[in-house]
């Protein structure tokens, strides 16, 4: 027999967790010494710690893992949650790429700074244009948290419209405005061009004439509006540098939008007015 030290040496894990193995009834030692209370393993047991130690890794609880060994969890309960651990795991990987992404995109801004011209920004008038529009919230105006509402929104806009016989008249557009609710969320408005004759009070999505923008500070992103952080913050610095002050949230236009990202080109169009 092998003593706590040694098992768990050759286990390569504490003594500490063999301890916690014991306490729940997950792995007893073979044999306990009624009177020093010394513990001893049988070296046929690194086979059941092994497995506890595979499943662990795989991410499932130690309640599990007592389940699954002691054959309280059948093969299709098994399968179920390796399944389940799977989207689980998919899901977090998903997520990291995106903050990964999006700690790029703030890097590349902040080695940018200093050294981004603003020859780009052109000061322009912004005609009226009759769209059609939807509205949801989001908890910020973070990109973060503008993607997970502006997508689906503008998705539903597109089925509404085909299910009426509407086709666009133009670019799409994003516009934003502080929430009623408060708390730093903002109200996302996606919007449709539409011809003249699209009646305002006869569908299911709000039809609206957008008033002209007399003067509003221009550039153009080019990539996915998740990277969009340099581009405002370049046009932030053009109308302070310029004797303007902002008079409101920028629109944006959207000019195109393949299916890579990457080759998105968006119009901020940021209403300013003179200082």
């Amino acid at each position: 027999m092998l003593n706590i030290g040694d098992f768990a040496s050759h286990g390569r894990v504490s003594v500490r967790m063999l301890r916690h193995y014991d306490a729940i009834g997950l792995l007893r030692p073979a044999r306990v010494d009624p009177v020093s209370g010394y513990r001893f393993y049988e070296a046929s047991q690194l086979a059941r710690l092994n497995r506890v130690i595979a499943l662990k890794e795989l991410g499932f609880t130690l309640q599990q893992v007592r389940a699954v060994l002691d054959e309280q969890v059948d093969a299709a309960e098994l399968r179920g949650m390796l399944r389940l651990r799977r989207a689980q795991l998919a899901e977090a990987i998903a997520a990291d790429e995106l903050r990964l992404t999006r700690v790029e995109a703030r890097l590349r801004t902040i080695e940018s700074e200093g050294t981004m011209s603003t020859h780009d920004v052109v000061v322009k008038s912004v005609p009226a244009v009759r769209v059609a529009q939807l509205a949801g919230v989001a908890a910020s105006y973070e990109p973060e948290d503008i993607g997970p509402v502006i997508g689906p929104l503008f998705a539903e806009l597109c089925r509404r419209l085909a299910e009426a016989g509407i086709e666009a008249t133009g670019p799409s557009v994003a516009r934003y405005q502080d929430a009623p609710e408060g708390n730093g969320s903002v109200l996302v408005l996606v919007a449709v061009p539409v011809g003249p004759s699209v009646r305002p009070d006869a569908h299911d999505f709000e039809v609206l004439d957008l008033p002209p923008i007399e003067e509003a500070a221009t550039i153009v992103h080019r990539g996915p509006m998740d990277e969009v952080l340099g581009t405002v913050q370049e046009l932030a610095r053009f109308i302070e540098g310029n004797g303007y002050r902002s008079a409101g949230y920028a629109r944006e236009l959207y000019l195109e939008c393949p299916e890579d990202r990457a080759g998105w080109v968006t119009e901020l169009q940021e209403p300013v007015v003179r200082r």
